[in-house]
């Protein structure tokens, strides 16, 4: 068989517009772990906002991986083992809040299953926990409350005052943090070299697989990197158009099943001939 791994999108992609799995789709990709084929799932979001979908596709019962933040951090669902983790460094807390203060701009990042707030919470923090189903919380002091390691920063607001930020934001870490915009309403704050074509790059290692044997599909700027890095890429129809000109392949959208076509088109036909 060609293709030995799917890479999965949650928002957009694997899930329809109410962030739930369907069952064409749910019942798709159990037959493929039963029949020992790698399910991942590659998302911004962190890893307890990752994991109810985990459960539900049951990767731990078949050994299956997860890549939150953008790749910043990779799990075994199974072992719980942390494959990687990379994390942001400490002295750029104080100066994300300084900004954050300056612009008038949210701040958030993230502990244990908790999202914590550094500003008073707006609607898009309220919007980035409820999609995660996981509670926020304002701390006081943030660059002195945050002395453990975070794996990325998010910082909210309207996008247009979002776009200045960017701007100053990347001309004063360039070469230092990876800093891109997931929604017109949200700028990620991530360390350097962190995307998750980077990421998948060293799963594949550890499991002896080529990028030539995996797929990828997504529909954001974030999935960009994976698609151009995969064997074949693959947007989904409801993409950003930069995500429809990176990919190999068009599917049908996140709410037509979009992603058991593609296991019908390239995994099953494959499969068959064995």
């Amino acid at each position: 068989m060609k293709y030995q791994m799917l890479v999965l999108d949650i928002d957009g992609t694997l899930t329809t517009s109410d962030k739930t799995i369907s069952n064409k789709t749910l019942e798709a990709l159990l037959c493929l772990q039963q029949e020992g084929f790698y399910v991942v799932l590659a998302s911004g979001r962190p890893t307890a906002g990752i994991l109810p979908y985990a459960k539900l596709l049951r990767l731990e019962e078949f050994g299956n991986y997860i890549l939150s933040f953008n790749g910043a951090k990779i799990l075994n669902v199974r072992t719980n083992e942390v494959i990687y983790d990379k994390t942001l460094p400490q002295n750029v807390i104080p100066i994300l809040y300084q900004e954050a203060i300056d612009s008038h701009i949210g701040l958030i990042s993230y502990e244990g299953d908790d999202v914590i707030a550094a500003t008073p919470i707006d609607q898009y923090m309220e919007y980035e926990a409820h999609i995660n189903q996981i509670p926020i919380r304002e701390v006081k002091d943030f660059p002195s409350y945050v002395t453990f390691p975070v794996n990325k920063c998010l910082m909210t607001g309207e996008p247009e005052l979002l776009l200045s930020v960017e701007r100053r934001l990347k001309k004063r870490f360039h070469g230092f943090l990876s800093i891109y915009r997931s929604e017109p309403f949200f700028l990620e704050i991530m360390p350097q070299n962190i995307d998750k074509a980077k990421s998948l790059q060293r799963l594949l290692n550890a499991l002896g697989l080529t990028q030539e044997q995996m797929i990828c599909c997504g529909d954001g700027f974030n999935d960009v990197s994976m698609i151009e890095f995969a064997g074949l890429g693959v947007a989904m129809a409801n993409a950003q158009e930069i995500v429809k000109q990176s990919a190999d392949y068009i599917t049908s959208s996140n709410n037509e099943d979009g992603i058991v076509a593609v296991i019908e088109k390239f995994i099953k036909p494959a499969s068959n001939t064995n």
